[in-house]
């Protein structure tokens, strides 16, 4: 089991990309948590096997409406997650 934290910077916000990256976790079974950032970026924590979590990176690209500029990943550590979830903005 691995934990990343991503921050996805581009058109990510209003544009339903919150919803899109719970429903590939979700078929993946990956746990964690997605919130918009007060400066316009998406903080997603994800705990899963690794391969899992590369697979879940290449689909956030396919979310519709969204364009991506660029994304970072760091490894955390391992982290229990009950389920997926969305989380409102991060103060």
């Amino acid at each position: 089991m691995k934990t990343v934290e991503i921050h996805v910077s581009g058109r990510v916000q209003s544009v339903g990309f919150r919803a899109c990256t719970r429903k590939i976790a979700t078929n993946l079974g990956i746990t964690g948590e997605v919130m918009n950032l007060p400066d316009g970026r998406l903080r997603i924590c994800a705990s899963a096997d690794p391969a899992v979590l590369e697979k879940f990176v290449s689909l956030l690209y396919e979310c519709p409406r969204v364009v991506i500029r660029s994304l970072s990943i760091t490894d955390r550590e391992p982290h229990p997650y009950p389920d997926f979830s969305i989380r409102r903005v991060l103060e």
